[in-house]
């Protein structure tokens, strides 16, 4: 069995507050383009994870990889003894702000509910997994709010193209977090729907990502992406998504987006060029 882990990609993102534990509360438009990791999944008798891919011998270090632990948890969860041998193709660049880690997870929980017949609520166990792995289970754009864990549906979005680009390298989240000096924004307003590129990149030039500016504090070269992203023929808005360092730029239509990335390769930048979001609309168990 095979399962796809897409990119999550921060459309906005506002800091609207701080719990008393520590979590900042967050609002953001996530969308899901069709670029990521494929895990796959035979039965065994114990849980195991080898890594391939372009960016797979940069997990090699990691002691317990998001993958097995997701597989852990839904195993606990569901009473499981048998085990899953899993092979991820990593293709997403490692800690680059578009929830790879987030989004293998969440491609575990899907994958092993079918490869072991069960009938649980994934969404629970990803809630205690990480703040951006309930919004991964379904790959369809969605309003995140809270920490990560409320999740409303998106607005109806154009038929646009977006091009993604990772300088290389790695941002911590905790500290671009911490480097934020800005006051907190308030929730965004936005409508039920946009009818063209046009309107979408209106209403988001209105709203921002508030963890861009100390990330490039922490990593001068996003600015260096976002002015080239700024620069294609066609690009309607660039932006930095989560919490970096991959930005994106948006596009009329998907077929603009994957030429303006063609034109930029080869280039020492992951670059990536096509639709906003998948065609599949399914939804968390």
């Amino acid at each position: 069995m095979h399962e796809f882990a897409p990119a999550k990609v921060n459309l906005y993102l506002h800091v609207t507050g701080r719990r008393a534990d520590g979590y900042h509360l967050l609002d953001s438009l996530a969308v899901f383009p069709p670029v990521g990791d494929t895990l796959s999944a035979t039965l065994a008798p114990e849980l195991s994870l080898r890594l391939e891919g372009r960016f797979g011998a940069g997990l090699a270090s990691e002691p317990d990889n998001l993958v097995l632990r997701a597989a852990r948890a839904l195993a606990a969860a569901a009473g499981i003894t048998t085990g899953a041998k899993l092979v991820l193709t990593k293709e997403l660049p490692i800690a680059s702000g578009i929830g790879g880690g987030s989004a293998d997870a969440a491609a575990s929980l899907r994958l092993l509910s079918r490869l072991w017949g069960l009938d649980v609520d994934l969404h629970a166990i990803a809630t205690r997994l990480g703040a951006d792995v309930p919004v991964c289970l379904a790959n369809v754009p969605t309003r995140m709010a809270g920490i990560g864990e409320i999740l409303t549906p998106a607005p109806d979005l154009p038929q646009a193209g977006i091009l993604l680009a990772n300088p290389g390298i790695a941002v911590a989240t905790p500290a671009v977090f911490k480097a934020r000096t800005s006051p907190y924004s308030p929730p965004a307003t936005v409508p039920a729907a946009w009818d063209s590129t046009a309107a979408l990149v209106r209403d988001l030039a209105a709203l921002g990502n508030d963890l861009e500016a100390p990330a490039i504090a922490l990593a001068p070269e996003i600015a260096d992406v976002l002015a080239a992203l700024q620069a294609l023929p066609g690009a309607r808005l660039a932006r930095m998504s989560g919490s970096g360092a991959t930005c994106f730029a948006l596009f009329d239509a998907p077929a603009a987006a994957d030429a303006a990335a063609r034109a930029m390769m080869p280039t020492k930048w992951w670059v990536w060029g096509g639709a906003l979001t998948l065609a599949a609309t399914r939804r968390p168990d």
